[in-house]
């Protein structure tokens, strides 16, 4: 059984950062593209950044320069450094991860908030 679990969230001031990691289990991670995601009050879910099994990264709009995925393969484990962070990044944050025959896991998400 597929399980993810996130952390590293919790109340910065704007100009802060945030570390979030997501600890996967029950799956062969390193074959798997990872990605964390955002849902803020009353919008819908977004995604925020990706990283392939090979390591190629893709960012939405609103967070490039500002935000960093990576991946420890050894420690099932994906990374989202926040740097810069904004009033409009607060969300609750999930982790995603897909396998190659494109099913989808999810974490119970981690809450952002950030203070102006």
């Amino acid at each position: 059984q597929v399980q993810l679990a996130e952390s590293g969230g919790g109340l910065v001031q704007a100009g802060g950062s945030l570390r979030l990691s997501c600890a996967a289990s029950g799956s062969i991670f390193s074959f798997n593209d990872m990605g964390w995601y955002r849902q803020a009050p009353g919008k819908q879910r977004e995604l925020v950044a990706v990283i392939t099994s090979g390591g190629s990264t893709n960012y939405a709009g609103s967070v490039k320069e500002r935000f960093t995925i990576s991946r420890d393969n050894a420690k099932n484990t994906v990374y989202l450094q926040m740097n810069s962070l904004k009033p409009e990044d607060t969300a609750v944050y999930y982790c995603n991860e897909k396998t190659p025959g494109f099913r989808d896991y999810w974490g119970q998400g981690t809450q952002v908030t950030v203070s102006s």
